[in-house]
């Protein structure tokens, strides 16, 4: 019998990706835009709140310790660029897609589907020649900030989040905000 935790992990995911919006086309083309901000938020609210449970989690034991995958900074500034160029030309990201599809679009579910797979295709016979070049080209080992800096995880932790919550409130603040302007007399 299959776990049960990755399928309600999955379902929260998107219903979250729904409630927020995220499964519209102009609210993924906005943030390109600088127009709509709401994907930065939502994905800046997640990445802290990920952050400090898996570290909560390390340090009371209830958890294996995290893999850390090798760091290839070539591939990762690559795959970045070209996962970025398409997502601000498509409008679409895998998880929108999803989002979309499950909404019953028809647009996400065909031309998305279409990237989704012909994006896999391209992964599929790209990597076997690829992937062992840029393994060559800039493999960092295993790295995260704390061991870069030489400091406890729990430092950095709060670093980020004070980061964090300073930009949520500069682009809640912002002139980039959607709406009516929220300025008192």
């Amino acid at each position: 019998m299959m776990p049960l935790a990755p399928l309600a992990v999955g379902l929260a995911f998107g219903f979250l990706l729904h409630k927020a919006g995220m499964g519209r086309y102009d609210v993924i083309v906005n943030v390109f835009r600088f127009s709509d901000l709401t994907v930065l938020k939502f994905l800046m609210s997640a990445l802290l709140v990920g952050m400090l449970g898996l570290q909560l989690l390390s340090s009371l034991h209830l958890t294996q310790s995290v893999p850390i995958p090798q760091t290839y900074w070539l591939g990762n500034a690559l795959g970045g660029l070209l996962f970025g160029v398409g997502m601000a030309t498509a409008g679409f990201c895998p998880g929108t897609v999803a989002a979309g599809a499950g909404e019953g679009r028809l647009d996400y579910l065909v031309a998305g589907g279409a990237g989704l797979y012909a994006g896999a295709l391209a992964f599929g016979f790209a990597y076997p020649k690829l992937m062992p070049w840029l393994a060559t080209q800039g493999n960092l080992g295993s790295v995260t900030l704390p061991s870069v800096l030489h400091v406890n995880s729990w430092l950095v932790i709060a670093l980020i989040w004070e980061l964090g919550l300073l930009l949520l409130y500069a682009i809640e603040r912002g002139p980039w905000r959607r709406g009516p302007s929220k300025k008192s007399a």
